[in-house]
């Protein structure tokens, strides 16, 4: 495969990023996230950047808009059966990915020997919202 180099401007990549989907600008800035870490800190390992970006990574864009019409159907009480088992499918996917993401926080607050929470703290990192 041939590559060919392009030069962007700042302000059309930062173009080009206000027009990626919610999950996509989610993993990008996690990706940045990673990348300005490994630059100011040399020594972060591969291990801290593949947790980092684990621990960046959100639910899909549709999963959060499906779950949030579900639950507006649920508050609203016009949830059909059918709709409720798959809200209840869609809360026990978010769940896990959650689990994931705090057990990541975990192995990444074990490898630097510092507490959980002065780590989310250190690093900006809020608890997920999903609804």
């Amino acid at each position: 495969m041939t590559t060919i180099p392009i030069e962007v401007s700042t302000e059309q990549l930062i173009r080009a990023v206000e027009r990626l989907p919610q999950q996509e600008l989610e993993t990008f800035v996690a990706q940045i996230v990673a990348l300005r870490a490994q630059r100011t800190a040399p020594h972060l390992s591969q291990d801290e950047t593949a947790l980092l970006l684990q621990i960046n990574a959100g639910i899909s864009s549709d999963l959060q808009r499906r779950f949030n019409e579900l639950v507006a159907k649920r508050q609203t009480e016009t949830i059909t059966p059918a709709e409720l088992t798959e809200l209840i499918q869609i809360t026990d996917e978010i769940e896990q990915q959650d689990a994931q993401r705090l057990a990541a926080l975990i192995a990444l607050a074990q490898l630097r020997q510092t507490p959980v929470n002065v780590l989310m703290d250190r690093l900006g990192i809020r608890p997920a919202a999903h609804a």
